[in-house]
Order: structure tokens, then C-alpha cells, then sequence
């Protein structure tokens, strides 16, 4: 995992744990952030690679 101050970048091996993995991810940024998750972005930016983004 990949930490900046507006983004999150995850590599997610196992596929079982992709939506608890991102949900935990968003709510780190969101919360790191003081915005609502409606403000969070999640793209996949590679194989099993995952970003999650602020979209201000």
C-alpha cells in the first residue's frame, strides 16, 4: 500500500478481500481527509492495483 495525503494506492492479491480492502481504504481517506466518501474515487490503475483518490 501506497499512502499519499489525497490518495491511496493498494495492490489486492486476494479477490476475496477486494471490497472489504477498498471500503477500509476509502473510509482511511475519507476520514484523513474530512470529506464524505461521496468526494472518494476508486480506479483500477493496474492489475490488482487499486487507487483510491479524492475528486475535489
Amino acid at each position: 500500500m501506497t499512502t499519499h495525503t489525497d490518495s491511496i494506492t493498494l495492490k489486492i492479491w486476494d479477490k476475496s478481500a477486494i471490497d472489504h480492502t477498498i471500503d477500509a481504504a476509502v473510509q482511511s481517506l475519507s476520514h484523513r481527509a474530512a470529506a464524505e466518501n461521496c468526494g472518494i474515487a476508486v480506479t483500477l490503475s493496474g492489475p490488482k492495483t487499486f487507487t483510491v483518490s479524492l475528486t475535489r
